[in-house]
């Protein structure tokens, strides 16, 4: 019952007690009136509110950031009496609760809703419910509905045919080495140290632990040929999604990697979001890319641990990758140097720079752009993204399009 159905029932019990106490024989027959009102609105909705089935269908196959999305909403009932219209809440995230009024058309009700200028980013639907209530406002059902999923928006990539790292490398023929699969050697084991081994292949840690001499056993195994690491550490982006530093960086992520894996390279995406970064690798476009634009697509700014912290641990794979792409927005003198040690280490080493500070509407930081000269002038690409920087003229050259298969 709703507050007007409270506030009608209590209108109708004075008004016949009035007429009780003064004998006014007029007023019971209104008075029984608003009673029965509110007992026929009771009833009614009763009987309307059914079990329903919520059903979503989004009007295109992979949404993609500023685009204007159609979500067509169905509520099916088992069977009985539909009411002419009911409310449905759909909560969306930080999209918002929807209010839609959804019609009868059949045997179903329906609706559509239409998200304008939607922000790249995984949006959980779950906690709907529809209301029913009587034509009159004083009765009112409420149900819950089971029905959850997920809206994924991708974000907005470019086709690039050549990158800006590879500048240098094509006029000395490197494109052919570009195709070439590596491998590698990863720690399999250890085990006692034996006269006449290499002091290079000492494990330290184990050694310092057991208080005598261990060695690594290596295995042969392969590895990715690039890895595109997404520097995700909360605290240092800038704007509002989907014009925000960290939208940026996902494109500009996404982007070079769509460029090595369209080529058939072997690649690895790793994003710093929470407490561990996330991986996964892309060996077949065909099977690999949509996952990958899956996690490019709900990839949050929350990491715990600086990108250097990641870019230094020798078992994970960007320290294995032949080719290492740092996509990031602050250039901190400790990935720096990070990065010229990889470089120094025979890793190609190069660099995406989002340039926070063009979001924010403020000039950028007198030390960012020395660490650009320096890391330059190491012979390390660095290429610099502002706010409304073509992807294209920034990233390589070409056309742009959005990459999606």
């Amino acid at each position: 019952m709703t507050s007007r159905g409270r506030l009608t029932l209590l209108l109708g019990a004075g008004t016949y007690l009035a007429a009780w106490a003064f004998g006014a024989q007029a007023l019971y027959a209104p008075a029984v009136g608003l009673s029965l009102a509110v007992g026929a609105a009771l009833i009614w909705t009763n009987m309307l509110a059914r079990p329903l089935q919520l059903h979503r269908r989004v009007d295109r196959e992979q949404p993609t950031e500023g685009d204007d999305i159609v979500i067509r909403v169905e509520l099916e009932a088992d069977g009985g009496v539909l009411p002419a219209t009911a409310v449905l809440h759909d909560p969306a995230g930080p999209l918002g609760d929807r209010e839609l009024l959804v019609a009868r058309e059949g045997r179903r009700l329906r609706a559509v809703d239409r998200l304008l200028r939607v922000p790249r980013g995984r949006y959980r639907l779950t906690g709907a419910r529809v209301v029913v209530e009587d034509p009159f406002g004083l009765a009112r059902r409420e149900q819950f509905l089971e029905a959850s999923g997920a809206l994924l928006v991708y974000p907005r990539l470019a086709r690039i045919n050549a990158l800006f790292s590879e500048r240098g490398l094509r006029s000395q023929g490197a494109g052919r080495m570009l195709l070439r699969r590596s491998a590698g050697y990863e720690l399999h084991s250890v085990r006692e140290y034996q006269s006449g081994e290499s002091l290079r292949r000492v494990h330290w840690p184990t050694t310092a632990r057991r208080s005598q001499l261990m060695v690594k056993e290596l295995e042969d195994s392969p590895r990715d040929e690039v890895s595109v690491v997404l520097d995700a550490q909360a605290g240092f982006g800038t704007g509002d999604p989907p014009d925000s530093s960290f939208d940026a960086q996902v494109r500009a992520a996404g982007s070079v990697l769509w460029a090595h894996a369209r080529r058939g390279r072997t690649a690895q995406l790793v994003v710093t979001s929470g407490r561990q970064p996330e991986t996964l690798s892309v060996r077949s476009y065909e099977r690999d890319w949509p996952r990958a634009l899956e996690t490019l697509a709900a990839a949050e700014q929350t990491g715990v641990r600086a990108v250097e912290a990641v870019l230094d641990h020798e078992a994970g794979g960007p320290a294995h990758a032949r080719d290492l792409v740092v996509v990031t927005a602050a250039l901190r003198p400790s990935l720096v140097e990070t990065l010229i040690d990889r470089s120094a280490a025979r890793q190609h080493v190069s660099v995406v720079l989002v340039d926070a500070s063009s979001f924010a509407g403020v000039r950028p930081a007198v030390r960012a752009e020395g660490a650009v000269l320096r890391l330059q002038g190491l012979g390390i690409p660095v290429a610099v993204l502002r706010r409304r920087t073509d992807l294209l003229s920034a990233l390589g050259a070409g056309r742009t399009d959005v990459a999606h298969a």
